[in-house]
């Protein structure tokens, strides 16, 4: 029997619909590919064709989810910095460390996730960073925005180490967040080119040195 009371039709939910499973399992296994990819070959090096390769998708499936590969990259630029913010997190939050051997916790645990792959992987937005003159202009913004969203998180643990009296009160917390990311990125960058951890151990005990009371 047809309702003919508008009232008791169930209102359309608003916003995008959620994917169904085996959307979201093909959306998730082609950010994986892409990270994978980009971070050691690079963003204009890798092709779609590529990337649905070894996702193990079809090329539709890719244009479902993202409507072109500067829209793809977007999607990956945000994937990996939530990815690595709680990285991050997972080392500086550590209550059982003095800040500066968060900071240390911290370049110990990117250390290993490098080597895991042999060092050929670097970091995405470093990588990205690198390529600006031949990708989106819009990149550049959200690159920035990440980069300093991570120097925001380095600063609340120096300022934490200031509190402790690990580096003097004189120092800003927020320019040496600034010179660890700028040091970091090179050291990553170097670490891939030589295929050795020695780039960023030396960094890591420069700038510790460096701040450090």
């Amino acid at each position: 029997m047809h309702d003919s009371n508008p009232s008791s039709a169930k209102p359309r939910p608003r916003g995008r619909p959620p994917l169904a499973p085996d959307a979201q399992a093909s959306r998730k296994a082609l950010l994986r590919a892409g990270l994978a990819q980009l971070t050691e070959r690079g963003y204009v090096a890798v092709r779609l064709d590529d990337v649905v390769l070894s996702a193990g998708v079809t090329k539709g499936a890719f244009y479902h989810h993202f409507r072109s590969k500067a829209d793809y990259g977007t999607a990956l630029i945000a994937e990996y910095d939530a990815y690595f913010q709680a990285q991050i997190a997972r080392s500086l939050g550590r209550a059982d460390l003095t800040p500066l051997a968060r900071l240390q916790d911290f370049a110990t645990m990117a250390e290993a996730g490098m080597a895991r792959f042999g060092f050929r992987r670097g970091c995405l937005i470093g990588n990205l960073g690198q390529e600006m003159a031949s990708l989106p202009e819009d990149y550049r913004a959200k690159l920035i925005a990440v980069l300093e969203g991570w120097q925001d998180m380095t600063a609340t643990c120096l300022r934490a180490a200031q509190d402790a009296g690990e580096i003097a009160s004189d120092q800003d917390p927020e320019t040496l967040a600034a010179l660890f990311w700028t040091g970091w990125e090179g050291a990553v960058l170097r670490a891939k080119l030589e295929r050795n951890p020695a780039p960023l151990r030396q960094f890591t005990a420069g700038f510790l040195r460096l701040v450090s009371k």
